[in-house]
Formats: structure tokens, sequence, C-alpha cells
């Protein structure tokens, strides 16, 4: 990077000291974090002591160096649990414990060996507690923060239209994702129907929007971690002013998906009707997202995890990815009034 340090494993234990987050005696290990695919992460801990996970943002993307993005989306992330923790009772924003602006340095806690959501998912966990507390915590973010004002300090266009092409555009275009033959000639035809796309282009067009409230832009299982305290939300690097029911579409879709391909949906029912219920609760009334809505986002990330360069694994077999394309089909075309009616 030409104008900001560029952190390595071997400058980042002086670095930590510098900023006041370890003693200069303090011996400092550094090792990678997490799957890394959009930063650069790592942890840094002094054995039986303190640890961190250190976040930068470079310029490439760290799993995909060929997306070349403003490493402001740093800046947008910090912007977003900054605001969002004021109204976060149960403690689902992570702790930060350091942002360095003009380095694109993110200190956050290190929540150990917690569990990804995703992964408790595939292994048949049940989800309703932390549904539950996920839906209360968007439904307060998103009623306290339609505020026009916020626009300015949110400008993650980048961001936004990258995360944004890869699911509402980039699934049903020509593309070279490595798809098994079934599931590429599925996503061919799929690429061929023109109520598809065009729906999948107005949806596109309505999370573009750069109005209504603040959204985390990613609530995927794999971006929530299970600790003692309850679920907590990471990696809000694509946050902006848009569109509420897309974070809930994202979170629906997640909460179903394994379920989905394992022909078991009724069983990830409650997690979804829990989180829509806690949602509705926490945020109100007014201007309160239309379910509709939410299934149709839900329906288009279905597609993205399964026909997209973000396949998951669990529609790493043919048959299980064709029922989640199935199920997302439906969802996008005839999208539902309720949770209960997704079945």
């Amino acid at each position: 990077m030409s104008t900001q340090l560029a952190l390595t494993e071997a400058s980042l234990p002086e670095y930590l000291r510098e900023i006041g987050l370890f003693e200069a005696t303090d011996e400092i290990r550094v090792e990678k974090a997490g799957d890394g695919n959009i930063n650069w992460v790592r942890r840094a801990y002094s054995p039986g002591g303190k640890s961190y996970i250190v976040k930068q943002a470079r310029p490439a993307l760290e799993r995909f160096p060929e997306y070349q993005v403003s490493t402001e989306r740093l800046v947008f992330e910090a912007r977003y649990f900054e605001l969002a923790r004021c109204f976060d009772e149960a403690r689902t924003c992570p702790t930060i414990h350091g942002f360095r602006e003009k380095d694109r340095v993110l200190v956050l806690e290190d929540l150990g060996d917690a569990e990804r959501l995703d992964r408790a998912l595939l292994r048949g966990e049940r989800a309703e507690d932390a549904a539950t507390t996920l839906g209360g915590f968007l439904g307060r973010v998103h009623a306290a923060t339609r505020r026009p004002e916020l626009v300015d300090r949110f400008q993650n266009q980048e961001m936004q239209r990258l995360h944004g092409d890869h699911i509402f555009k980039l699934p049903l275009e020509a593309n070279e994702f490595p798809l098994p033959p079934r599931i590429r000639e599925k996503a061919d035809a799929l690429g061929r129907d023109e109520r598809l796309r065009s729906v999948a282009t107005e949806t596109y067009a309505r999370y573009l929007r750069p109005e209504g409230a603040l959204v985390h832009g990613d609530v995927q299982a794999g971006n929530i971690l299970l600790t003692d305290r309850g679920p907590v939300l990471l990696d809000g690097e694509i946050a902006h002013i848009g569109d509420p029911a897309f974070d809930l579409g994202t979170l629906v879709a997640h909460l179903a998906l394994p379920a989905l391909a394992g022909e078991s949906l009724p069983e990830a029912l409650p997690s979804i009707s829990a989180a829509w219920a806690a949602y509705q609760k926490a945020h109100g009334a007014e201007a309160l997202p239309e379910f509709r809505s939410v299934t149709r986002y839900a329906g288009l990330e279905l597609l993205r995890r399964t026909i997209g360069a973000a396949r998951v694994e669990a529609v790493a077999s043919d048959d299980a990815g064709l029922r989640v394309i199935e199920a997302a089909m439906d969802w996008i075309l005839t999208p539902r009034e309720r949770p209960e009616a997704l079945g």
C-alpha cells in the first residue's frame, strides 16, 4: 500500500506494543485467524495472557486479489459497530479494542474457539436462541437508524455493489464458477429464465437504493460466532444505508439452508419464526419490512450459495444443491407473507 503501513506477521507485535495493547516485555505470538477472505486477519496473543484479532484492509481482497476495493471498507465496519453497540442489549457486537483509521487497522476481541453458526447448523443443532438474539439486535438497529444524515457516513458503494453483483447478477450470467455438471446445467437454465432475471434485477435496484436504515450487509451464518454470552456478529465491511429486509433475508437464508439441503425444512422454521418475531418486537410496527421482501432476498441468497462463487458445504452433493435451488426459486417467484408459509 502506497500511503499506509502494511503489517506483516513479523511487524505486528511491535505495532501492537506501540499502540498500547501489549507491554514492551510481553512475548507476542501471531497466527492466521478465520478465513481471511476480504482482509488480512491475524490473532496476536501472549501465552497465558492477552489475545486480540487484528484486521487490516488492503486494496486487493485477501482471497480474491483480482478484486481491488477501497480500504475504507474497514472504516465503515468500525462505524457500524460503534453505532450498533448503542442498541446492543445482548452484546451481539464484538468489542473493539482499537481502530487506527490511517493504517486501516481494526483490533477486536478474540472469541477463541467459539463455533460458527453455519457449522452448528450443519451438525443439526437448533438455533432458536441465537435467532431470537440476532432478530432482536437487527430490529433495534434498523428502527433506530432510519436517519437520512447517516447516508453520508456510510457511502460504501464499492463493497455494496461488489457484494450485490455476486448475489443478484453474476450467478445468472455466463460465468466460470466451478460447479458440478448437474448444477451447471441447472444454473445455465436459470440464466435463461427471463422472469427470474427480471425479479433479480428489480431486487438488486432496491438493494442499491441509499434509503432505509443502517444494515450490516452480510448477516450470514459464517459471520456469526456462538459464544457463552450468545451469538456475536462479525465482519461489517459491507455496512451501508439500505433496505433492512436484506439483513433479515440473508439471516433467513442461512438458517434454512442446511435444512433445505437435507429435506428437513420444518426443523429450521422455529428458528426463522423466532428471528422474525424478535425482530418485529424490537423494531415496532412503524416502517416494518414486509416478510415478502425478506423471503425474496433469502431466495436470491440461497441461489448465490448454490450456483454462485460462494458455494457452501451444505450443497456439496448435487441432490442437496438441486433441492436448495428449487426452494430458492419458489421463494423468489412466490414470496411468502410469514415464516410459517415457507415450508
